[in-house]
């Protein structure tokens, strides 16, 4: 795989898959309204190669008003349903302003399925700052920053996150900046999961 990486931009071509397609499918409608979100965790390491399995894609999207909001909803509705509840209103009051996320698939479909939701951390907010381009085959979405990938990944501690991590690290080891992964190893006390699996 040719990887092309140029400031916060990360270019690339590949087969996609059906989960490539979903997520293309999805973040197109947010990139056409200029919402700013940001992919976390698994479909990262999905995307780049790792050969496994997931049936979920977790989605951090800017704090929105419930104006904005409705019009995403209006948006996604056309391709999309929510498996939560079928009312907007309840959607955001009940499920998004109470730090519980949302779930989008496909219609007529449960899996898989966009986990939505918004900010709750600092972390999260920074990651939505900071995103990373990625280009795949002409199309754009964004995802965090490796580095902190790797060091949740880490910190989530199963074998699954842990092949994670290590995906992403020896993929793009020649790239990362290693002050910042040894913040975040630091903020998320996985320095020695680190020097045990990475290193």
């Amino acid at each position: 795989m040719k990887i092309n990486i140029t400031g916060t931009k990360i270019e690339f071509k590949k087969e996609q898959n059906r989960l490539d397609m979903f997520v293309i499918d999805f973040t197109s409608l947010l990139n056409k309204l200029q919402i700013k979100y940001v992919i976390v965790s698994g479909y990262i390491a999905i995307l780049f190669g790792r050969s496994r399995t997931s049936e979920d894609v977790d989605i951090i999207v800017e704090k929105l008003d419930f104006k904005t909001f409705t019009t995403v909803w209006n948006t996604i509705s056309d391709g999309f349903h929510c498996i939560n509840t079928n009312d907007v209103k309840e959607a955001y009051e009940d499920y998004l302003s109470s730090g519980i996320s949302l779930r989008f698939a496909k219609k007529n479909t449960f899996i898989p399925n966009i986990e939505f939701k918004f900010p709750k951390t600092d972390l999260d907010n920074w990651t939505v700052k900071e995103r990373k381009k990625v280009v795949v085959n002409g199309h754009h979405f964004y995802i965090s920053p490796l580095e902190l990938q790797i060091s949740f990944k880490l910190r989530l501690g199963s074998e699954k996150d842990i092949e994670d991590a290590r995906h992403l690290y020896k993929l793009f080891e020649e790239t990362l900046d290693m002050t910042l992964i040894q913040e975040f190893n630091r903020k998320l006390k996985t320095q020695t999961l680190f020097q045990r699996y990475l290193r």
